[in-house]
C-alpha cells in the first residue's frame, strides 16, 4: 500500500469525487545557504476511482519531508457540468514518521474544501 492515500468528496453533490486529477509531490528542502527554489519532485500522478479514492499514489515508504498533493479540481468540475470557483487544490503537509500511513481526504464543492488527516 501506497504511504500516502487520498479520497475526495463531492460534498455539492453528496457522493464520491470520481475522475479527479491527483499529482503528489515532494518539496525540496530549503538549500542553505538559500538558492532559488527548486522545482518539487513529481512522485505520482493518478485519477480517483469510481469511489473517490486514489489507493494507490506513490511509493509505500518515504523519507521525513514536506510533501504536496495537488488536485485539478477544474477537470473534475467540466466533467460533472459544474462551475467551481477553485480550479485547483494544494494541500501541503509535513511527513514525519516514514513507518505511519497518510490518508488525506479532500471534501469539495463548487465554492469551497476542507481536508484533515485521516486514517
Amino acid at each position: 500500500m501506497s504511504a500516502v492515500t487520498t479520497h475526495v468528496l463531492d460534498t455539492g453533490l453528496g457522493r464520491p469525487a470520481a475522475g479527479v486529477p491527483v499529482r503528489f509531490e515532494r518539496l525540496a528542502e530549503p538549500p542553505d545557504p538559500p538558492q532559488p527554489p527548486t522545482l518539487p519532485e513529481v512522485l505520482a500522478e493518478a485519477s480517483t476511482d469510481a469511489d473517490g479514492r486514489v489507493a494507490s499514489l506513490g511509493p509505500d515508504r518515504l523519507e521525513p519531508g514536506s510533501y504536496r498533493l495537488v488536485f485539478d479540481t477544474a477537470a473534475y468540475f467540466t466533467s460533472t457540468g459544474q462551475k467551481g470557483f477553485f480550479p485547483s487544490v494544494t494541500i501541503v503537509f509535513d511527513l514525519a514518521d516514514p513507518a505511519q500511513h497518510y490518508h488525506v481526504p479532500l471534501l469539495l464543492s463548487p465554492f469551497g474544501y476542507s481536508t484533515y488527516r485521516g486514517s
